[in-house]
C-alpha cells in the first residue's frame, strides 16, 4: 500500500461532504431543468404522453453494467492516509480509539486472544466485509455478469459479490449478502448523471472491525459508498466511505473513509491467507 500525506487528502470523503456535494449538484440540476423547461401547455418532448406518434414508447430497463456511472473495474492499491497505526500494524489489546463500544462490545474486545482465534479456525475474523476494505493490499473488481460486480482482495484472498438484484443467498459467511445500487442525484436535461455506488451488506458472520478484536455481530449492517475521482494528471482514485451499525456491540455507528489508487495492471497482486496475528 501507498502512503500519501497530501493531494488525495483534499478529496477525503466524509458524510458531511457527501451531503453538501450532492445537495449542491441537485440545486444546479434543478436550475438547469427550469431553464430548459418547455412553455406552459406545450406537449412533452417526443409528443403526447403515452408514446403517441413520434413517441419512443416503453423502454426496456438497462442492466447495472450498462447504467454504470463510472468504471470500477481493474486493480486498485490501498492508499493509507488515515488510521495508519490501526491498519498497518497490529494495535495493542485494549486500543479502541475512535470506536464507541457498548458494555457487551467492550467485554468481547477485552477478551481478544489471537492464538485462540487461530486454534479455532477463526483467523479470518478481521477479513470480513465490515473491515476488509480497511486492510492494506490490493483489490480487483470485475463484472461477473451484467447485474453482479465481483470484488476480490489479495489480503485474506476474499471475494465479495455485489448484486444489483435481490439475492436469495442465506449469508452467514465472512462477506455476507451485499445489495448494490447506482444512487443518482436528480439531474436536469442535458446534465450528465452523477452519483455513487451504494452497497448495503447484511447477514455477515461475526468478525472484527480492527485486528485487535473490536467486534461486530451477525446483526450488523454495513453501508458503503464508492466514488471515483479522476485527477488532471491521469491518476484515478477510488474513495470508499463506510458506516457500520451494530446494536449488539456498538454504542454508535462507526464511520471510516478508505482510498485506493488505480493500477494499470496486476503488478503487486499477491493473494495471501488470513492471519489473526
Amino acid at each position: 500500500p501507498e502512503r500519501i500525506d497530501r493531494g488525495i487528502m483534499s478529496y477525503k470523503p466524509t458524510h458531511t461532504r457527501r451531503i453538501i456535494l450532492l445537495g449542491a449538484v441537485a440545486a444546479l440540476a434543478s436550475i438547469s431543468a427550469l431553464a430548459q423547461a418547455p412553455p406552459a401547455g406545450a406537449p412533452p418532448p417526443g409528443g403526447p404522453a403515452g408514446g403517441g406518434r413520434g413517441g419512443r414508447g416503453p423502454q426496456a430497463p438497462r442492466t447495472a453494467k450498462a447504467a454504470a456511472l463510472f468504471d470500477l473495474t481493474g486493480y486498485w492499491n490501498a492508499v493509507v492516509t488515515e488510521d495508519w497505526r490501526y491498519r498497518m500494524v497490529l494495535p495493542m489489546k485494549g486500543d479502541f480509539g475512535g470506536i464507541q463500544l457498548n458494555p457487551e462490545g467492550l467485554k468481547i474486545a477485552n477478551a481478544w486472544d489471537p492464538a485462540k482465534d487461530e486454534a479455532a479456525g477463526e483467523q479470518c475474523k478481521t477479513y470480513g466485509a465490515a473491515n476488509i476494505m480497511r486492510m492494506p493490499g490490493r483489490i480487483h473488481i470485475t463484472w461477473q455478469d451484467d447485474q453482479i460486480l465481483k470484488l476480490e482482495t489479495d489480503a485474506g484472498t476474499q471475494t465479495r459479490i455485489l448484486n444489483f438484484e435481490a439475492s436469495q443467498a442465506p449469508g452467514g459467511d465472512w462477506q455476507g449478502v451485499s445489495h448494490a445500487i447506482w444512487e443518482l442525484v436528480p439531474a436536469g436535461r442535458g446534465v450528465a448523471p452523477v452519483g455513487s455506488l451504494k452497497i448495503v451488506t447484511t447477514k455477515m458472520r461475526p468478525g472484527y472491525l480492527r485486528r485487535n478484536g473490536v467486534p461486530y455481530s451477525a446483526n450488523a449492517t454495513l453501508t458503503e459508498y464508492f466514488d471515483r475521482i479522476d485527477e488532471p494528471n491521469g491518476d484515478s482514485y477510488l474513495l470508499v466511505t463506510t458506516t457500520v451499525e451494530d446494536p449488539t456491540y456498538l454504542g454508535q455507528p462507526y464511520l471510516t473513509a478508505s482510498h485506493f489508487k488505480k493500477q494499470a495492471n496486476a503488478a503487486g497482486w499477491n493473494p495471501s491467507a488470513c492471519t489473526a496475528k
